[in-house]
C-alpha cells in the first residue's frame, strides 16, 4: 500500500509541473492590443485564448457570421482593419488577430 501512496504523489507532483508549465506558456502571456483591435476587446493586456473569447462574442453579439456558410465572418467598420477585408474566414481570423497582439 505504501507504492500506491508514492505513486500518487509523484502523479501529483507531474501534475503540478504541468500546471506551472501552462501558466507560463506564451499562450497565456498577456499582449497588449493594437488601437483597432482595443475597440473591441479593451485597452488592457489579455492572453491570447481572451482575445479569442471575447472577438466570438462581439461576432455572435453582432451576428456577423454569414448565415449560408458560418465559416464566414463578415467584417463591420470595426473589425475590417482587424481583419484587412471584409470577409475573412474564421480560420484565418487568428493570424489576423495575432498581427493586432504586441
Amino acid at each position: 500500500m505504501a507504492k500506491a501512496r508514492t505513486l500518487c504523489a509523484k502523479d501529483g507532483e507531474k501534475m503540478a509541473k504541468t500546471a506551472a508549465k501552462a501558466k507560463t506558456s506564451a499562450f497565456m502571456k498577456p499582449m497588449q492590443p493594437s488601437e483597432s483591435l482595443s475597440k473591441i476587446v479593451g485597452t488592457e493586456p489579455l492572453p491570447r485564448s481572451e482575445v479569442t473569447k471575447k472577438i466570438w462574442a462581439y461576432i455572435k453579439k453582432h451576428d456577423l457570421q454569414n448565415p449560408k456558410n458560418k465559416r464566414e465572418i463578415l467584417a463591420d467598420d470595426k473589425l475590417q482593419p482587424i481583419f484587412g477585408s471584409k470577409k475573412l474566414d474564421m480560420f484565418q481570423m487568428t493570424k489576423a488577430v495575432n498581427k493586432q497582439l504586441k
